[in-house]
């Protein structure tokens, strides 16, 4: 089991979703985040006074699956994020230990589904 973590433009999610939903992967968990990377930011004028915005807006997806949708899940996240531009974004793919369906009760691989 894995836990996939991924950054990605706000404008892009919808098409992310559609990609996976098109991988039959179905959940998933969507926040709002605040990161910068490589591109830096830029500056912003407000009321006459320069302002560096260097935190920008992304959209952080955390999706846990099973063994044998690791590849598929990630395929899917590159192609509705990638537009070739820096700022696409990054997955992080982080080892699971242990899942737990709390309606059930079901461990495992099990409560992923």
């Amino acid at each position: 089991m894995k836990l996939i973590v991924a950054y990605i433009q706000p404008e892009k999610l919808s098409d992310v979703k559609q990609a996976l939903y098109a991988a039959e992967v179905f959940k998933l968990s969507v926040t709002n985040a605040l990161g910068c990377g490589q591109q830096g930011g830029y500056h912003e004028t407000y009321r006459g006074v320069d302002i560096e915005v260097n935190l920008l807006k992304k959209v952080r997806l955390e999706i846990a699956v099973n063994d044998n949708f690791v590849k598929p899940t990630v395929d899917a996240i590159v192609a509705g994020a990638r537009t070739g531009k820096i700022g696409d974004g990054k997955i992080f793919i982080v080892p699971l230990d242990e899942c737990i369906r709390i309606r059930t009760g079901e461990t495992g691989s099990e409560a992923i589904g």
